[in-house]
């Protein structure tokens, strides 16, 4: 035998550093690959779970922030609706006097002081109206303790139970809020008991 190289008598050839370091990275088997597989595939499925969790999470805080943003514009925008409510239910009183006064006024009476106050009182309900503030419908109406308060009930046959017959004070509303119910006369109807 001669001691020829099989390769037609060529230098072996030399490795590149490349080809070297490539071939000192040690190479898994299929069944450490498989476990890595299954351990990432793990990892992976714990991680989607956190992450829903935490998005869960997110989106009911952003729920939380939302419904207390809209109740704090709520809670503002009634404080700025009742904030004159104490000035109002003085300004009612006043009110009330106008409609006294000029309910003894004699109607044959055209006197241009009167007709000046009249003015006056017709300007100062405006002026509430503006602000929101409405007068309770009350005589004619069915008994409701949330609108009216009665100082007297009446026996009569001539009005169905309940009904309110006559009104001593006039009660109001501001926006949609009570501020001073109406003081009533109720019927009492001995027919209907």
């Amino acid at each position: 035998m001669t001691d020829h190289p099989t390769n037609g008598g060529a230098k072996p050839r030399t490795k590149t550093r490349a080809e070297e370091r490539a071939e000192a990275i040690p190479t898994p088997s299929r069944l450490e690959l498989a476990q890595r597989i299954e351990e990432l595939e793990r990892e992976l499925g714990e991680t989607q779970a956190r992450a829903e969790e935490h998005l869960y999470n997110w989106q009911r805080s952003a729920a939380d922030f939302s419904n207390y943003k809209r109740r704090t514009d709520d809670e503002r925008s009634q404080l700025g609706q009742f904030s004159n409510a104490i000035l109002i239910g003085k300004l009612l009183a006043v009110l009330d006097d106008f409609d006294r006064a000029l309910e003894s006024v004699p109607a044959e009476a055209h006197d241009p002081w009167i007709e000046g106050v009249k003015l006056v009182e017709r300007k100062l309900r405006g002026v509430l109206e503006s602000e929101g503030v409405s007068p309770i419908e009350a005589v004619g109406q069915s008994f409701d303790p949330n609108l009216h308060e009665a100082v007297a009930h009446e026996e009569t046959t001539e009005h169905p139970d309940n009904e309110v017959i006559g009104e001593v004070q006039r009660g109001y509303r501001l926006h949609d809020r009570v501020i001073r119910p109406s003081l009533v006369r109720v019927a009492n109807n001995p027919k209907e008991h």
